[in-house]
């Protein structure tokens, strides 16, 4: 057997694609120090010269948490685009393959939703790394903002497609497994619309022009509804075909996948009362906030204790992710994490401080972001261990 053929990679499918997702996330969630504990003055994000200022400005510790963010940041940056490519480039090659024709006559070809929803997470860290690195962006945001809207809509575009290929199939010549759906898995293309809807509304919380942020928040609410449905279905179809045939070990993880579905609606809730508030005056304060993220993060921990329940009685985490089996559903468990630890970024910085209930760098506020990072750092520890599982010879 060669080197290459005993990877468990080479056996391809498409959820590989959470591999750069996954390493998104984590990217996304080293910029959350930076934009929680340092000072950005007029503006809801930190950019080049925000993060130079308080580097020169700070201490030893603000010093050393702003070069371990910036290095996280590129870092994860790297590899996420790293595994888009891989997985663009090994995808073309596997549509060639029947198992590509299998695929798309079963449930599983909402797997395909995958590549959408990576596209979508890349497009977001490009802003991100362009933020942390390139310095007066800020200068040209405005122009930049129309650019992304149109790559965004490119992708929605693309998930549409392939969500239609798979609804115009079972809605019209059945075939759809109610017995092979003990899982959440029908809830990733909620989640790619989602990720796309996320990034449609960066316009309306960070756009000074009202015609731009007005154009971000009408797109996203688009995407945001069409998410939430599909979410409401897969969650009642996965239901009930779990009560009924129990869970399918390798399809576990789904289970979690309402995770980051939830964090992700709860930022784009965020970025659309940003701007209904600077150019409309039409939300509440930080107490709302707080009931909002409160909610979300409440349901997250129920998800996760069901997920965590489930996953417990199987034995998965001792046979797929410490022991010696792999499967590639493992890679959905990184998302949760990193949606975990990104939310409680935000539910105490938005939430519990802009309300009042604690003050900022105070001891329970520590104490709360200590708890973020330590799941921030689990998580990076599991994509470590998945990595070496997959992506290396055995």
């Amino acid at each position: 057997m060669t080197e290459a053929s005993s990877r468990p990679s080479d056996n391809y499918a498409p959820l590989y694609f959470l591999t750069s997702l996954g390493s998104g996330g984590l990217s996304v969630s080293f910029f959350m120090w930076l934009m929680h504990w340092t000072k950005h003055p007029g503006r809801s994000v930190p950019v080049f010269e925000d993060i130079v200022a308080s580097f020169s400005a700070g201490g030893a510790g603000v010093r050393v948490m702003i070069v371990l963010a910036v290095a996280g940041i590129a870092f994860y940056a790297f590899l996420n685009i790293k595994y888009l490519l891989w997985n663009l480039a090994r995808f073309r090659q596997w549509k060639l393959t029947p198992a590509y024709a299998q695929l798309c006559s079963s449930n599983a070809e909402t797997q395909l939703l995958a590549m959408p929803l990576a596209l979508a997470m890349t497009v977001n860290v490009c802003f991100i790394l362009g933020m942390v690195f390139v310095p007066g962006l800020w200068s040209v945001v405005e122009y930049l903002f129309p650019m992304a809207v149109l790559t965004f809509l490119a992708i929605g575009v693309l998930a549409f497609r392939m969500l239609g290929n798979f609804m115009g199939r079972v809605m019209t010549s059945g075939g759809f497994s109610c017995a092979g759906n003990n899982s959440f898995a029908q809830a990733l293309p909620a989640f790619a619309l989602a990720m796309i809807g996320v990034g449609l509304a960066a316009p309306a919380g960070l756009s000074a022009a009202p015609l731009m942020a007005g154009t971000g928040l009408v797109l996203s609410t688009f995407f945001l509804i069409a998410a939430a449905l599909i979410a409401a279905i897969a969650l009642v179809l996965g239901i009930r075909s779990l009560a009924e045939n129990g869970a399918n070990i390798e399809t576990a993880p789904t289970l979690s996948v309402f995770i980051p579905l939830l964090t992700i609606i709860g930022i784009l809730s965020l970025r659309q009362n940003h701007g209904l508030d600077e150019h409309f005056g039409l939300t509440g304060g930080g107490a709302e906030r707080l009931m909002m993220l409160s909610q979300y993060l409440s349901a997250q921990l129920l998800f996760a204790l069901l997920t965590g329940l489930v996953l417990c009685r199987l034995g998965y985490v001792a046979k797929y992710v410490t022991g010696r089996e792999t499967s590639v559903s493992s890679y959905a468990l990184v998302c949760p994490g990193v949606a975990l630890a990104v939310m409680i970024h935000f539910w105490l910085n938005r939430g519990l401080v802009d309300a009042g209930l604690i003050a900022k760098f105070s001891l329970g506020y520590w104490t709360i972001s200590a708890l973020a990072v330590a799941i921030q750092m689990v998580t990076a520890w599991l994509v470590f261990i998945l990595n070496r599982k997959h992506f290396r010879a055995a």
